[in-house]
């Protein structure tokens, strides 16, 4: 019995429950609807006008890997695909992206059942903004 790894699994259940929303995971025509915990990142901009404006443009999507399904096969992340996000009356876009020379997700826990997708939000004309 591995108390540790029965932990982790308690964990990913609890962050599942308690602490996600559905999202819509896309590559090119599949998609498969699935849980997902956030976690944004704040990019401070210049204003021009000497002040800083924040803006949340990026964005962490914990989502348990045995649930990342498509064509029936559990698949890991791929740069450019999408991440459709529901927000009050409007869906957000989000592109699977990489930062620098790091890969575009990583795990989450040394059990390897939560993925940790890094993204950038887009616009509805697939402008990085």
């Amino acid at each position: 019995m591995d108390m540790l790894a029965d932990g982790l699994a308690w964990l990913t259940g609890q962050l599942e429950t308690v602490a996600s929303q559905e999202v819509t995971y896309a590559r090119g025509y599949e998609a498969v609807d699935v849980p997902a915990t956030l976690g944004k990142k704040l990019l401070k901009l210049d204003d021009g006008f000497g002040g800083i404006r924040m803006q949340w443009t990026d964005m962490d999507f914990l989502i348990p890997a045995a649930l990342l399904v498509l064509s029936g096969a559990p698949t890991t992340p791929q740069r450019g695909d999408l991440i459709y996000l529901p927000v009050a009356y409007d869906v957000e876009t989000y592109e699977v992206l990489a930062f620098g020379n790091d890969p575009p997700w990583r795990w989450c826990d040394p059990g390897q059942t939560m993925l940790r997708i890094h993204t950038k939000r887009i616009d509805p004309n697939n402008i990085i903004i």
